[in-house]
């Protein structure tokens, strides 16, 4: 007889299963967070070169705190075919004669420029802060972006690797337990992280926390599920981590700090790892002695 006709025989679907699986399912609603976060602290807002004007020794010494800031950018950042500061260029020097209406657009193409070695100046009105704008990674760097959640992303491949295989060894409960806390440790390392290199590592380490919980923790509900209602709980999985992706837009709507959010997101497994050993351990003693008694 098989375990799950075995579930069957003694009662099927009971109080102790539904426990069981809504408390693995809970920490679910944060698991989205993880795997679009950086949708967030990776916004690219809008931006363009750091620049100094040198105002000493120009005919326009007496009108520079007269000029609009849209006029002081016109003299010393090129404008692109929408008429916006480009992003990653500026003149090497000033081009006070701009301010001429009659200046043609031939004088404009054969304008020297260079790229923006004083750094650049972001839009803070959407994001106050994000991974963009705290290491620059725009420009020449902006392939950064992608490469920090392709790191993420191979630490999902390697989390499947080296904690399926773990679990066969130390078991499902143990595995999840200790994924959680991995997850809520380099979740918050990855907050307070000195450099993108850092970032970088704390995320791997992330992505293969979520791949053992994800791994392990639906096996562990359905595990200990019959047969006809295996369907179901997978279905609530998909359904929670769905919900998550909402609560997601709704916190990073009200942080926009990518440090503060990044630090929220990573609580959920603390206040996971403080509750449920306790609790799975005694709903799984009263399942099996449930069972037994049966």
């Amino acid at each position: 007889m098989s375990f799950a006709e075995l579930l069957d025989h003694v009662g099927g679907m009971g109080r102790f299963q539904i426990i069981y699986a809504i408390l693995l399912a809970i920490p679910v609603f944060m698991m989205a967070s993880h795997n679009l976060l950086q949708n967030f602290t990776a916004a690219t807002s809008e931006h363009h070169c750091h620049v100094h004007i040198n105002i000493n020794n120009t005919p326009y010494t007496n009108l520079t705190g007269k000029l609009a800031a849209k006029d002081l950018l016109r003299v010393s950042i090129p404008m692109d075919s929408n008429q916006q500061p480009e992003k990653c260029h500026r003149f090497v020097s000033t081009q006070w004669q701009l301010l001429d209406s009659n200046a043609t657009v031939t004088n404009l193409t054969e304008l020297e420029t260079d790229s923006c070695a004083d750094g650049w100046v972001y839009d803070k009105s959407t994001f106050t802060s994000t991974i963009i704008t705290e290491w620059d990674l725009v420009c020449d760097s902006r392939q950064l972006k992608q490469m920090a959640q392709s790191i993420y992303m191979a630490g999902i491949l390697a989390g499947g690797i080296v904690f399926g295989g773990l679990s066969d060894r130390f078991g499902r409960r143990s595995l999840v337990i200790w994924c959680y806390l991995q997850m809520a440790v380099t979740g918050t390392c990855t907050a307070f992280s000195p450099s993108f290199t850092a970032y970088c590592i704390f995320r791997f380490l992330t992505g293969m926390a979520f791949s053992g919980i994800v791994l392990n923790g639906v096996s562990l509900s359905v595990e200990w599920t019959p047969t006809r209602t295996r369907a179901i709980v997978g279905t609530m999985y998909g359904y929670c981590y769905t919900t998550g992706q909402f609560i997601l837009a709704g916190v990073a709507y009200a942080i926009r700090s990518w440090r503060w959010l990044q630090l929220v997101v990573s609580f959920s497994p603390f206040s996971f790892l403080i509750h449920s050993p306790s609790i799975l351990l005694f709903s799984l003693d009263a399942g099996m002695r449930q069972t037994l008694s049966k």
